[in-house]
């Protein structure tokens, strides 16, 4: 069996440090190094972590690096085969490990495989982040099995066969090490959000699949780090996603999907301020305008993408993009649920 290692990117709240801890020792770790990567926290969740669990390796960044960041830090002294990337937030079930090891298993062209992840607080529902696998429209606007927007379906089994997915979720999944490296890990101008869907964007690219394996679980808390109504994760999120929508296209797919895109960036702005909710429309126009004044990103950005390609978009748009606009879907035609697309 392949060596593993579980990065656990943490800053700040001792209790949900605690009980992801607690919940691992508890599960099957095949023996798995536990890496925590105290991400230049400010309280003393760390001293009391230190104090309470003697095995797990605690390494600290100079400043916070954010999820891509302190992923990346603690990946590099990882000295797994498997590095297995889990959020301080969660809590996890006892074979959800040796589950996601045995998709892994003789399946060289798998990249990564994320679990079934469910609400912490609500153990019969989805987690927004990822729920049973990650999908993406043309336009760059995410969706899961189990959740679409803000549409979070109960568990009731819909989703329980293993299948290919475009990406998996940043809260738990198991890649390879050395796929891992060769693309160059997460792209650390993201800072936090879709950094995983970058990271398997080009897993795509490159040749490689990615799964859901709904046989393993883990619970998620959700916004344990930064609130679900925070401005800054909207703007992170709308950044994020013009960011990759410019990087990981060809230049003609780029302008034809921006076009678009920006009209429902305006669109979605304009509602957010009909709505009184002045931060968010805000963080969205700061998106845009940091896309403006960082093209250089994007151009280094595009050489990466160009060296690393062995699919074409249309193969992808063909094979595993959601050629329509989950948007329309969701909001014109009202289709909620994954199963109705």
């Amino acid at each position: 069996m392949a060596s593993i290692s579980i990065i656990i990117p943490h800053y700040n709240n001792y209790q949900i440090l605690n009980d992801c801890l607690e919940s691992l020792y508890e599960s099957e770790l095949h023996g798995a190094e536990i890496i925590i990567v105290n991400n230049n926290s400010t309280d003393d969740s760390i001293k009391k972590i230190i104090t309470k669990f003697s095995n797990p390796i605690i390494i600290s960044t100079p400043t916070n690096l954010g999820y891509a960041g302190g992923c990346n830090y603690g990946a590099k002294h990882a000295k797994g085969e498997l590095l297995v990337f889990l959020n301080n937030d969660t809590e996890v079930e006892k074979e959800w490990l040796t589950q996601l090891i045995k998709t892994m298993e003789n399946q060289t062209r798998i990249a990564s495989v994320q679990p079934k992840i469910l609400n912490k607080n609500n153990q019969k529902t989805f987690d927004y982040a990822g729920a049973s696998g990650g999908f993406i429209d043309k336009y760059c606007y995410p969706f899961a099995r189990g959740r679409i927007f803000n549409t979070i379906e109960n568990d009731d089994g819909q989703y329980d066969d293993m299948k290919r997915i475009f990406w998996a979720s940043g809260t738990g999944f198991i890649t390879r090490k050395s796929i891992f490296n060769e693309l160059g890990g997460f792209d650390e101008n993201l800072f936090a959000h879709m950094e995983e869907i970058d990271y398997h964007w080009k897993c795509q690219l490159n040749g490689y699949e990615v799964y859901a394996n709904p046989k393993s679980v883990i619970y998620h808390l959700g916004g344990g780090t930064l609130s679900y109504q925070s401005a800054y994760k909207t703007y992170l999120n709308h950044r994020n996603s013009l960011l990759l929508l410019l990087s990981n296209y060809n230049f003609i797919n780029t302008i034809k999907f921006s076009i678009i895109r920006i009209m429902m960036e305006c669109i979605s702005c304009m509602k957010d301020l009909a709505s009184l909710r002045f931060k968010h429309a805000f963080a969205q126009i700061n998106s845009l305008l940091w896309i403006i004044v960082h093209p250089h990103i994007i151009i280094r950005r595009r050489k990466i993408i160009k060296k690393i390609r062995k699919k074409t978009d249309q193969e992808l748009i063909n094979d595993i993009i959601f050629n329509k606009s989950i948007v329309y879907q969701y909001f014109i035609k009202k289709n909620r649920k994954y199963q109705l697309l």
